[in-house]
């Protein structure tokens, strides 16, 4: 079994980054793979989705990566296993700096586990930092999620050239899977305008997937600890997660 280990990837926040890892993780699991997400996050959002209390945990991502111990990881949630974080990965950063090996940590990680899943989806922090470069590192793909928003398409830019870069040292067959527009409000002149230009100056990088637009289905799915398909199975943005994932059992 091919293992395709996907980093969600912006280092913008309030992408719907977090809500597309789950969604897409779920469908995928539906779809019959073995799925495991992980949370490379310190705010934990991802965890807390999967309807867990972060700060209740004993062990998360940071004891696997600073500590090299085995990868904490829950299995059965919505069908999906999960390797949690919290806010103690904050202090990883700052420990990852001294430490040897420090770029293949996660990717060291992951190895023991990596033949039991066919998708590996990484939930990667808003940042260039560290943390964002060890999930890159340890990646086979990169999936970019882009808010149709001018400041937000901006920053793709900055995005780009880190993974140029990554691909250039740590990482050579780093593939960018393409990139998802976000929170797209088809009545907005600007969202279009956005839409427009993402599809224009980066269709040459990769592909451009539909784009999910901004409901509050989303959100209320996301409070209730579920995927939205478990929330508003018939709603909209729902035959849209199951398109994208069934685009991703293409990668190899």
């Amino acid at each position: 079994m091919t293992t395709t280990v996907l980093a969600l990837f912006n280092q913008a926040g309030g992408v719907g980054k977090t809500t597309l890892t789950m969604n897409l993780g779920y469908h995928l699991a539906q779809r019959g793979h073995p799925v495991l997400l992980l949370d490379m996050d310190p705010q934990g959002s991802l965890t807390a989705f999967m309807g867990l209390e972060p700060d209740d945990l004993g062990k998360t991502i940071y004891d696997a990566i600073i500590s090299e111990q085995p990868l904490p990881i829950l299995a059965g949630l919505h069908g999906m296993d999960l390797v949690p974080a919290n806010i103690g990965l904050s202090a990883a950063e700052l420990q990852l700096v001294n430490m040897e090996y420090r770029e293949v940590r996660l990717q060291e990680a992951l190895d023991p586990v990596r033949d039991q899943y066919r998708f590996i989806l990484i939930d990667c922090p808003p940042s260039l930092g560290l943390l964002s470069y060890l999930s890159l590192v340890a990646s086979t793909h990169i999936l970019v999620p882009v808010e149709t928003h001018f400041k937000a398409f901006k920053g793709t830019d900055l995005l780009l050239e880190t993974v140029a870069r990554i691909r250039k040292r740590g990482n050579p067959r780093l593939q960018l899977a393409g990139f998802v527009p976000t929170r797209y409000a088809s009545t907005n002149s600007q969202d279009k305008r956005t839409l427009a230009a993402i599809q224009e100056q980066f269709a040459p990088a990769g592909r451009i997937f539909p784009a999910i637009p901004r409901t509050t289905a989303l959100v209320d799915a996301s409070e209730q600890q579920v995927p939205l398909a478990l929330h508003h199975r018939h709603h909209p943005v729902v035959s849209l997660f199951e398109a994208l994932s069934a685009d991703l059992e293409r990668l190899s």
